[in-house]
């Protein structure tokens, strides 16, 4: 399973791939039912001019399409970073089986860093699996502000190190 894991977090770390090519914050995901990909996306917020244009949203909604369904029950979302407390509300609802993420945004987590949905009184609890290829996801997102603030000598376009501001 852990070889899985892997495999598919390195799709979601391809999404975030484009999500840099495109001057957004590198956040990738996939979802995955049965084995196979059933939606993907990056984040581009800025792009789309649309502030729930994260790349967890994006791929739940690719997911939704494919399975002509918005519940999603036995699928696994695969994110770069903890999702956020927009996309954990979009987890339950799509009643996700397991989420499996790369690294923990400490201020803006919602999986368990700053929030445990399924600490809460919800109708929906999912598995959570944080680390996978953590360094790697911990990289991307490094080296994304690291390059933003030396094209910004002051660092005011940059978010806080450590913030994905997505």
């Amino acid at each position: 399973m852990d070889s899985d894991h892997e495999t598919f977090m390195r799709l979601a770390l391809a999404q975030a791939d484009l999500a840099r090519a495109a001057g957004e914050v590198p956040v990738g995901a996939v979802v995955v039912l049965d084995g196979a990909v059933v939606g993907r996306g990056f984040n581009h917020p800025i792009g789309a001019s649309d502030p729930t244009a994260h790349a967890e949203i994006l791929a739940l909604r690719e997911a939704s399409r494919a399975r002509d369904n918005y519940r999603l029950t036995r699928a696994t979302l695969y994110a770069t970073v903890e999702p956020c407390l927009m996309c954990a509300g979009a987890i339950v609802h799509a009643r996700l089986a397991t989420v499996v993420y790369g690294v923990a945004d400490p201020k803006g987590g919602a999986v368990r860093s700053l929030l445990d949905p399924n600490a809460l009184p919800l109708n929906h609890r999912f598995e959570a699996v944080e680390g996978v290829l953590a360094d790697e996801c911990r990289r991307l997102l490094q080296d994304f502000f690291r390059e933003k603030r030396q094209g910004d000598p002051g660092g005011r376009d940059a978010p806080p190190a450590g913030k994905p501001d997505r």
